[in-house]
Order: C-alpha cells, then sequence, then structure tokens
C-alpha cells in the first residue's frame, strides 16, 4: 500500500458477520477497516446507524484478491 491508496467498501452487514469476514480476510493478510456508526453512537451519547449496517472496507487493490473470500463467505452464511 501507498500514500495514494484508496479503501471501497466491500461488505455491509451484523457486527457478528463483519467479524467473521474479517477473519478470513485477515488469513489472506489483506487489511481492512470497519465503519460501524451505531457503536460510535452509542459511546457519544446519540443515535447513529443500524447495528446491522455495520461497513467493512479494504484497499481496492486488495479487491480482487478478496472477491473470491466474499464469495465463499456469503455462499457458507447463507447470505
Amino acid at each position: 500500500m501507498d500514500d495514494t491508496s484508496k479503501h471501497i467498501k466491500f461488505f455491509t452487514g451484523s457486527l457478528i458477520e463483519i467479524q467473521r469476514l474479517q477473519l478470513d480476510l485477515d488469513d489472506k493478510e489483506i487489511p481492512t477497516l470497519v465503519k460501524n456508526n451505531f457503536e460510535s453512537g452509542l459511546r457519544s451519547g446519540f443515535y447513529g446507524g443500524s447495528p446491522s449496517q455495520v461497513q467493512l472496507f479494504i484497499y481496492q487493490e486488495d479487491f480482487d484478491k478478496a472477491k473470491p473470500i466474499l464469495e465463499s463467505f456469503k455462499k457458507e452464511m447463507g447470505i
């Protein structure tokens, strides 16, 4: 990754789904970033987002390597 690397939204789901997918991506050394507006809102004392709308981001250049992992995850989870 370099300074011009860009994150893209890769998957949206519950925190449990996101954490499971992160484990699969970590096994292939694909870094991730999680955006959880619901948790952030609770911590700051405001409502913000939905617990089932947690977003997982990856670097754009990792997409081709991550796509088969996502497809396998979806199949296994019945999504």
